[in-house]
């Protein structure tokens, strides 16, 4: 069973109730709402290769897992702590919710040799699009996960919404969770590169790590084969948090690019160690959609419009966009910026 249990309430204290209303969300709170659509997690661990660290190398953490807010020294200290978390961002128009959700590895990694590279730092994750409905946390419609230079959309069985400029890829599940009341989407990351999709078009196979979330509990898995560990939701907005380190040289290279180098062992007994390789959710992109380097976070209203056929209201005015502050300096430096391949 998972261990290492803590709790950090000065993470997710809401807003107070005025403050929410007047930026257009009544009770529950942002982090409450996350909470609810937040994803059962399937990861699956390979326990085997020589950079596996018997499994530790697969499992979710935190990005200063060790202590610093040094991005280059993650792959060395890889396995210092596995207590399991994700970062959230949630944004808002009169018609829609937009939850985004991070998912930090300190290693993407290989264990056979030949034209493949690894690289220091990984950031995959998901966009949610939720209805405003009139009831507390709105209805799922549809979800857009990253796994690697390459989103994927999906919708739960029965929604009404289809394909847009892009097809859905699959049906989005949902499964309880033994620490709430909440039926939630389910996801899964493979091992090693740890791309994201829709559970089960990933899934584990063999040895693997079920995560559930929570607001105040993160848990490290007690093995490489452990199917019940709580991780806990951080905004990406909190003081001092990744949103306000984002301009840190030390921990980002470029505009929403973690900062990573070749020391450790990485590409040790492989084809490559890439460098500057992994992406804060402002930088993921899909190179061959119409929606710009980040705007899957920063501007999720022109995804959802890009990526499906809508039916009834998808306002793009944003009621609330914690991103909108540095939105313009985000979309020109994404013009101006190369792809990251991760």
């Amino acid at each position: 069973m998972a261990v290492a249990v803590f709790a950090v309430a000065t993470l997710i204290t809401p807003a107070p109730a005025g403050a929410q209303a007047a930026q257009g969300l009544a009770a529950p709170g942002r982090a409450e709402l996350a909470l609810r659509w937040a994803p059962i997690h399937y990861q699956d661990v390979d326990a085997t290769g020589n950079h596996a660290l018997s499994g530790k190398s697969d499992f979710i953490t935190r990005y200063d897992f060790d202590g610093n807010l040094n991005g280059r020294d993650n792959w060395d200290n890889a396995g210092r702590s596995t207590a399991a978390a994700a970062y959230y961002s949630v944004v808002e128009t009169s018609s829609h919710y937009f939850v985004t959700y991070l998912f930090f590895h300190p290693r993407d990694w290989i264990d056979h040799p030949f034209f493949e590279t690894e690289h220091e730092n990984d950031g995959e994750g998901l966009t949610q699009i939720i209805e405003k409905d009139g009831s507390p946390y709105g209805v799922l419609r549809a979800a857009v996960t990253v796994a690697h230079s390459d989103f994927f959309s999906y919708a739960p069985a029965g929604s009404t919404w289809r394909n847009g400029a892009e097809m859905i890829d699959g049906t989005l599940s949902f499964q309880p969770s033994p620490h709430d009341e909440f039926q939630h989407p389910v996801t899964a990351q493979e091992a090693r590169g740890h791309g994201l999709k829709a559970w089960p078009q990933y899934d584990i196979n063999g040895d693997g790590v079920v995560y559930y979330p929570s607001l105040t509990v993160s848990e490290a898995p007690g093995s490489a084969d452990d199917r019940d560990v709580r991780y806990q939701l951080i905004d990406i907005f909190a003081t001092g948090g990744l949103w306000a380190e984002r301009d840190n040289p030390n921990l980002f290279a470029g505009l929403g690019t973690f900062a990573g180098d070749q020391t450790g062992g990485c590409g040790t007994g492989t084809w490559s160690c890439g460098v500057n390789s992994a992406n804060a959710p402002w930088g993921w992109d899909d190179g061959n959609d119409t929606v710009a380097r980040g705007e899957i976070a920063t501007d999720p209203a022109k995804l959802a419009a890009a990526y499906f056929t809508v039916p009834g209201t998808l306002s793009r005015t944003y009621t609330h966009n914690p991103y909108a502050a540095a939105a313009a300096a985000l979309k020109r430096a994404a013009e101006t910026m190369p792809p990251v391949v991760d």
